[in-house]
């Protein structure tokens, strides 16, 4: 009889995206902080060395503060482009910072057409007088193949989400969400404990989910949830200390020990065309 050789099962591989700045930090937080074109440029070649398949962009304007313009980021996705071609999936903020309405968000997106964008289901459609209207453009996002992950800060939203997604006001059939863990405003660390609640057994499922958590735990929580099916989301938007309490030095950093710490467990990091390929198959439908 002719004996064959046992297959190793390939690993899950995990998309690990980066959020290198943010809004709301300046170089007074951390002096590594990206905000011109050439250090997100920088960045997300560091990043995608390290293993991110994703960089998540906020842009600032001449004085340093946070702007949705689509020329700056046009300018922005330019110039990362040329640093790493496509081997990155960038996707453009839709956070409004207290500073933008909802229209405005949704012209700004259109203008800049990205590959991809984050929307806040709190900010884009605060009421239900606002789902239509947040259908409406999630239609024309659909169209101009451009793929959208919805933010959700708690589970009552992810509920709200789900039955939005049932009543037919969410035109994609297997939307990506974002969990986000502990909260900026309070200075609240984040625990995977936290993660619990958005996957109890009376929870929607999500096909596509990924979790950011706020504080020095962040690489234990987006383990936490890659164990339970899930992918990261990680950076100086939300974090500017490795699991060590160590300040870390870069964006770069972090990406290291979320990719050290899946890698610790049987996983690997997801490139940009494994993730472009998900989109395809599953969340663009």
């Amino acid at each position: 009889m002719t004996k064959h050789t046992p297959v190793a099962p390939q690993p899950r591989r995990v998309v690990v995206a980066v959020a290198p700045n943010g809004g709301r930090k300046t170089k007074a937080d951390h002096p590594g902080l990206p905000t011109s074109a050439d250090e997100l440029a920088r960045t997300a070649a560091e990043c995608l060395e390290r293993g991110a398949s994703m960089i998540h962009l906020h842009v600032r304007d001449p004085d340093g503060g946070p702007v949705l313009d689509a020329e700056s980021y046009r300018l922005v996705m330019a110039r990362i482009c040329q640093t790493v071609g496509d081997r990155l999936v960038v996707q453009i903020t839709s956070e409004a910072m207290g500073r933008y309405t909802p229209a405005q968000q949704r012209s700004v997106i259109l203008q800049t057409n990205p590959e991809a964008v984050s929307l806040a289901l709190r900010e884009l459609a605060p009421d239900e007088a606002d789902e239509k209207n947040f259908g409406l453009f999630l239609a024309k996002l659909k169209q101009m193949s451009i793929w959208p992950q919805f933010i959700l800060y708690t589970p009552e939203e992810a509920k709200r989400f789900a039955s939005m997604q049932q009543r037919g006001l969410i035109p994609f059939e297997t939307p990506a969400v974002l969990f986000v863990l502990g909260r900026f405003s309070l200075l609240r660390t984040a625990a995977p404990v936290d993660l619990l609640p958005f996957i109890a057994p009376d929870m929607p499922r999500f096909s596509f989910w990924s979790v950011c958590a706020f504080g020095r735990r962040e690489a234990a929580c987006v383990t936490a949830a890659a164990l339970f099916g899930g992918h990261a989301r990680v950076g100086f938007e939300n974090n500017l200390m490795l699991p060590s309490g160590e300040q870390a030095a870069s964006n770069a950093d972090l990406v290291v020990a979320a990719a050290r710490a899946l890698k610790g467990l049987g996983m690997a990091t997801e490139n940009a065309d494994g993730l472009r390929e998900q989109i395809v198959a599953t969340a663009m439908r």
